[in-house]
Formats: structure tokens, sequence, C-alpha cells
């Protein structure tokens, strides 16, 4: 698919949903990237089919649009039941975090974090959608490819690659290399980067089927169904096509009849005619890498952090956001806008997201049990209660050298409404007026810098500073109607003559909450710390 570059800004390996997000990226900032995956093509099972409001966030703003990736739910949220058969007795509905239950049955109406709605494309069809999108920015995507070796210097890394077609082998020099190869990457195995958390958490296996006398059982709205029989324990997904998943413990050598026996155990009293796509087994475990960069190479995805399937969506979707937070400031550095000290921050930032999500992950319901005791876990750090959910996904901060104003001393995570425009946590959303719309702020943040201010003042302030620095910002003048529930100065904690400085990835970077002396001057400051701006840089060159 495409010819094979022997240089390349940045070689990424792995084209799981990690490794396609850092592509789509790069290539629409039209950074030369070159794609290399082992498979011959994207794997037919549909695996994650969580996508939360933030991941949708993240397509959205690459122009991945509701017509080719629909919104299927009012938040990210999947309801479970006990069941004894999907056809049996259905017992009660299961909570994954108590906090949102009791939140729910004090005031129903939750505030409204993001104008999107979480996606449940299986993954199956999503990446195929990603993948076009790559090629259609300019990546070179290399199907059937395999990563075989690097050697870096202060120059660049060498990738070897073997072309599983032919058995013939090259090699790539590229400035940057991602590991998105999966958690038994083999990138982060040659560097010899070791891994701590809970660790196995149990062994699966699978059967994918379709029976179509089961759609209207699906149509109850319950995704999930935990199987609860005296001989037999399972878990069982329903996906929006109709295929259905059957998770059963490894506790015996499973053979095809077997399993045909246990699907139809799991269905219940239902005739159906059972039709068995795929079986496959697989671990989960949870691991998180010591380190997400080892000179040149970045880690990303199931390569960084391996956590288990959970109903916050911490895998995939985390993943995705490390290809987000990445290549970004890849494209900055290689572009020469700024120092390479930026990229010092997406450890900084990632690293700490992928340990609270592990940890947030033993909090909840489903692997409450398994969580490590006493007071602090086997890695020595302290247990957690379980957060909100609209502060997992939405509320994490980021404390590095790409934002000014975010300390140890604040919380980890809190909602957007308690963070009130924080520098190190993502914009919030609230409607504005634009043209003759109203329109969420997060659909004017389109991977570009941006400045958000009441004060039309500003227009001209950033005209000056981009001229005077060489990079370029979008102002974004807030208009809000009368009528508007959540207030620009309340929700981004800025005065009416103050702005808000947010980063290409969408996180606030830096804010003036009042003007006091020369605001070009403090703007072009600020914009040069969080963008560890590269001294000499211009633009013309």
């Amino acid at each position: 698919m495409g010819s094979y570059h022997q240089d390349a800004s940045v070689v990424i390996v792995g084209a799981g949903l990690a490794g396609l997000t850092t592509a789509m990226a790069l290539g629409t900032y039209g950074i030369r990237t070159v794609l290399i995956e082992r498979r011959p093509h994207t794997l037919q099972h549909p695996r994650a089919d969580g996508f939360t409001a933030r991941t949708v966030e993240i397509f959205r703003s690459f122009g991945i649009d509701s017509d080719i990736l629909p919104e299927t739910a009012p938040r990210f949220k999947t309801q479970r039941t006990r069941v004894e058969s999907l056809t049996g007795q259905w017992f009660e509905e299961l909570a994954w975090n108590p906090l949102e239950k009791k939140a729910e049955e004090k005031e129903p109406l939750q505030p409204e974090y993001s104008p999107y709605r979480g996606a449940s494309t299986p993954q199956d069809q999503l990446e195929p959608i990603l993948l076009q999108h790559a090629i259609d920015v300019g990546v070179d995507v290399c199907m059937h490819h395999e990563f075989a070796g690097l050697a870096q210097d202060a120059e660049g890394v060498t990738v070897t690659i073997k072309d599983s077609t032919n058995g013939s082998v090259y090699c790539i020099k590229t400035q940057y290399l991602i590991a998105a190869d999966g958690h038994r990457s083999a990138i982060r195995e040659t560097l010899a980067i070791p891994r701590k958390g809970h660790g196995p958490v149990n062994s699966i296996q699978s059967v994918l089927f379709r029976a179509p006398e089961l759609t209207p059982y699906l149509r109850k709205g319950t995704k999930q169904f935990t199987i609860d029989q005296p001989e037999l324990k399972a878990f069982m997904i329903a996906y929006q096509d109709e295929r259905l998943v059957l998770h059963l413990p490894n506790d015996r050598e499973w053979n095809d009849e077997l399993m045909h026996q246990a699907t139809l155990q799991a269905i219940g009293p239902e005739k159906v005619t059972l039709e068995i796509i795929a079986t496959s087994r697989w671990d989960m475990s949870a691991w998180i890498a010591d380190e997400f960069a080892r000179g040149r190479v970045f880690l990303i995805g199931d390569a960084a952090h391996s956590l288990p399937p959970n109903r916050g969506g911490y895998g995939a979707n985390t993943g995705i956001a490390d290809g987000h937070n990445i290549a970004w400031k890849l494209s900055q550095v290689i572009k020469g806008t700024s120092d390479t000290q930026l990229l010092a921050t997406y450890e900084a930032e990632r690293l700490p997201v992928a340990w609270l999500r592990h940890d947030q992950i033993f909090a909840r319901s489903d692997y409450k049990t398994l969580r490590q005791k006493p007071t602090l876990n086997k890695n020595g750090r302290p247990e957690q209660e379980a957060l909100p959910d609209g502060a997992v996904e939405f509320g994490q901060i980021y404390r590095s050298d790409g934002v000014i104003g975010a300390d140890e001393s604040l919380p980890d995570a809190l909602t957007p409404d308690q963070w009130k425009g924080q520098p190190g946590t993502r914009a919030p959303h609230i409607w504005i007026e634009h043209g003759d719309r109203n329109i969420s702020t997060l659909e004017l943040l389109k991977g570009d810098w941006a400045i958000l201010s009441e004060d039309p003042q500003w227009r001209g302030i950033v005209k000056e500073a981009e001229e005077n620095l060489g990079m370029k910002a979008r102002f974004i003048h807030i208009r809000q109607s009368v009528t508007a529930e959540i207030r620009f100065r309340e929700a981004f904690g800025v005065s009416a003559r103050g702005c808000s400085l947010v980063r290409p990835d969408g996180y606030i970077a830096w804010r003036l909450a009042e003007v006091e002396g020369d605001p070009k001057a403090v703007l072009e400051v600020a914009w040069k710390t969080v963008s560890c701006w590269k001294a000499g840089f211009c633009r013309s060159t």
C-alpha cells in the first residue's frame, strides 16, 4: 500500500487504534509519516466498542464526522445486567461506579461536559475508517511489514523492517519512532523498559457469534450481561450490529463442542440458529511501563499501558489520547517551532494518567475484589476510591513544562465544572455564538493553538504575537446569548478582559485572569514557555 520510504520524519509501528490516531494526526499536520503493521489487514473481530465522548471530540477535530462515526449514547455509560441467561431470567442492573449511581438518584440531570456523545462502533469497523483517513492525509501505510530492530543516536532512529510478503529486510531512517505495537511490544522489549502494575488479571476464552432470534432481547437496551448460573459464570457483550461475544473463564480445555454448548447455555431456553463466527483465547492484565519515552522512541497505547476492559473505556480510549498528545508535539518540534524539550512533556503528562486509570479500574465494582491489600498496593501506591466518571473522562490534569499554573497541590482529577478553566485541564465545553449559529467552544478547537476571550482587542494582540514569534494561533472571540446557562468567565476562570491559551490538543496551557500591564508581552512570554519555543525560529525559514 504505497511506496516504501527509506527515510521519514516519524515511523509508527502498529496500526491499532492508538497508532492509527497518531498517524492520522501527524498526516493532518503535514508530517512525513510511515505506518508499519505486521498484519496483512485490520482484524475482523469487534474487540473494543465503547468510545467516550472525549474520544469523539478528538476524532471530530481531525474531520471524522458523524456520518462516518455516529454517536449512540447520551453519555458514555454502558448498561450491564446480571442474568441467568440472555433469554432466561434477568436479575438486577449492575452499578459500575456507586458515586454515579448515587448522583443520579439525587439529581437525574448531570452537567453537560461535551457537545458530543459516546460512540459504540466496533473496533473492527472503526480501524478501517481511521486507516483510510490516514492514507487520505498522506501517511504511507505498509501492511504485512514487521518491526525487526532499531538503533538510535543523537541524529535519529534506524528502524529495521521485514516485509512478510517476500521475507526481504530493509531499513528506514527516521527522526522519531512511535511504538504502538501492543501489550507484547517488541520495541519496548528491545529497549528493556520494565513494567509495574497489578499484573495478570484473568485468562479468557472468547466466542464471537450471531443468532438472529436474539434481536428482541437486545432491543431492551442492555449491552453487557453477567451470566450467573451454578455451572456457568461468564460475560457477554452485544455489539450494535447484533454480533455477540461470550467471554468464558479459561478454567478448562475448551474445544469446539464445549464452546458451542456453553454458548447455547448462556443464550438460554430460546431456540436459536447459532452461527459461531470466530473463537480466541486472550489474557487480561494491568501493566504500566516505567518509561513512556527512551531517547527518540515513544510508547503509546498498550505498548505503554495494558489495562483490562472496563465500562470506563480506559484501554483503547487512553491509547487514542496518547496519540493525540504526542502528535502535535512531534509536529511542532519537527517543523522547528519548538525545542525538543517539548517532547519530554509527553511522559510527564501521560504516565500519571495511565496510573490513575489503572488504579481506578481496581477501585470500581468489576475489579474491586482483585485490588491489592492493605492500604498500599504491591507497587507502593496508595489505594484509590472511585472518582466520578466525568472526572476520569474529562478532568485529569496535566503537570509539565507545557503548562503554567498546575502543581502537585492540585488533585489528579475533578469534573470540568469543578476545575473552572484550570491550566493543565481540557478546555471546557460551553455554548457560544459563532456567525449565525450557536456552537460549542470545542467545535472551534481543531488542532491549532487557540486564544479565547470576550475582549475583541485580543485579536490584534494575538496577531502581533504571531508575527513576533513566527507561530500561529486562532483567536476565538467569545460571544454568548443571554440564555446561555454556563458563562465563559465562570467556566474558564477569567475576567471580561482576560484570556485562555489552549494547546493544539485542546488543553489549557495558561490563562490571564486579569489584565495588568502589557498583555502582548505577557502572552508572548507564556506562549514561548508552554510551547518550548525555539529561540531564533522564523516561519519563513
